[in-house]
């Protein structure tokens, strides 16, 4: 066997003993310590948080240029959100020029990595990233460190490693290891993008993701202003090729994207709302399956999997449309409307499913809300909870929320 499928079979097995540990930690209650949100957690609370992550939470980034938060909210078992604290990141969001109602204009801004139990969001007013330690609901031992580039917009784990894309002046991916104390730089691992412009760039041409395959073996980063989707190639330590393979979008201006279970690409397009798929070469091409799906609605931006389908977010109508996926990689558009539209809810931008798929969430910009459907089993979604407790609206001035996770 190579060293890379060594490597690859030692964190599948890695990752199946983290999720052994937090099933098996889940049947135990912790009661963590009330603490400030500014002080320094005890090594009795780290441990519990590395023994529980995260449980029946939703995490949201408010991203504020004032001081980045995050809010957590509790879900219950039939997904109603309760509002169960908030957290200073000590950095700063940021709103990209033009932006109309989602600030930072990119998928991703928030992930929680279930192997560390660390939940990872970008402070693109500030140029950094900063990770907490997740018990059920709660954030602990939060560290922060430089993103290694301008207004960081999207974050990316596999296995130890975590990489951060930079969207203002010469857009980067930026890599990372994942330590017992946050992120550590990992040298010369920087990688330019090949994109120049302000150090807060333009909403229509900062890049708008990055990730990895799901085999590890490719990072991706969508890029709006040249239509192309960029994949760099990954060695066994987590270092990427020196430069990227870059493949022509088959639609225009490519944005938030996802994978299938049989590990072909799903990337929106929000020029005309359309939807493509694509078969990922190890060596990092991208071979068509489907082309530029529309689906009637205005900018469709977002893309989560949910309940066996996908769904997609269009900000410009509040839409959220669904999708189906076969065998084969072709999708189709199962309800160009899924859940009717709101005027209680408006500016649908990123999205969120629990882990169990039963239900997505779905940050709304401009009305600052959070809307939770149950996923029903024909993909259509059903209004079980609306969250607002302390949620900014978006404001070109003050920011707004961008960026979800749910547990």
């Amino acid at each position: 066997m190579s060293r890379r499928g060594r490597s690859k079979t030692k964190n599948r097995v890695i990752g199946l003993s983290a999720a052994v540990t937090t099933v098996a930690a889940a049947v135990t209650t912790f009661s963590l310590a009330n603490a400030s949100e500014e002080q320094a957690p005890a090594a009795a609370s780290r441990a519990k948080a590395a023994a529980t992550g995260a449980d029946h939470a939703v995490f949201v980034q408010g991203n504020e240029v004032s001081g980045n938060t995050i809010r957590a909210f509790k879900r219950s078992d039939t997904g109603e959100l309760t509002a169960a604290g908030s957290y200073r990141t000590g950095g700063k969001g940021a709103v990209a020029t033009g932006a109309p109602t989602d600030a930072l204009a990119s998928q991703g801004s928030l992930v929680y990595d279930p192997r560390h139990h660390l939940l990872i969001g970008v402070n693109a007013g500030s140029g950094s990233v900063t990770s907490f330690s997740v018990s059920g609901q709660k954030l602990s031992n939060r560290q922060s460190v430089s993103s290694g580039g301008d207004f960081p917009l999207s974050v990316a784990v596999y296995g130890d490693t975590a990489y951060v894309l930079n969207g203002g002046g010469e857009a980067s991916v930026q890599g990372f290891t994942i330590t017992a104390q946050g992120l550590k730089a990992i040298p010369d691992s920087k990688r330019l993008l090949g994109v120049r412009g302000p150090a807060v760039p333009v909403f229509t041409d900062n890049p708008a993701q990055v990730s990895f395959t799901p085999d590890g073996e490719n990072l991706a980063v969508t890029l709006k202003s040249t239509n192309t989707i960029e994949m760099f190639p990954v060695a066994a330590d987590g270092s990427l090729a020196k430069k990227a393979v870059s493949n022509k979008s088959a639609g225009n201006v490519p944005f938030g994207f996802t994978f299938d279970q049989g590990g072909r690409m799903i990337v929106t397009e929000a020029e005309k709302s359309t939807v493509s798929t694509y078969k990922v070469g190890t060596d990092g091409k991208l071979t068509t399956v489907t082309a530029a799906v529309p689906n009637g609605q205005n900018t469709l931006c977002w893309i989560q999997a949910a309940g066996g389908f996908f769904y997609g977010a269009s900000t410009g109508n509040s839409a959220v449309t669904a999708y189906s996926v076969d065998s084969a990689g072709k999708v189709s558009v199962v309800a160009k409307q899924a859940v009717p539209l709101s005027a209680d809810s408006r500016g649908a931008i990123d999205m969120a499913a629990s882990a169990d798929g039963a239900f997505l969430y779905v940050q709304n910009g401009t009305t600052g809300n959070i809307d939770g459907f149950r996923v029903a089993a024909n993909g259509k979604l059903t209004l079980v909870t609306r969250a607002t407790e302390g949620l900014p609206k978006f404001s070109a001035e003050k920011g707004g929320m961008e960026g979800i996770v749910a547990a």
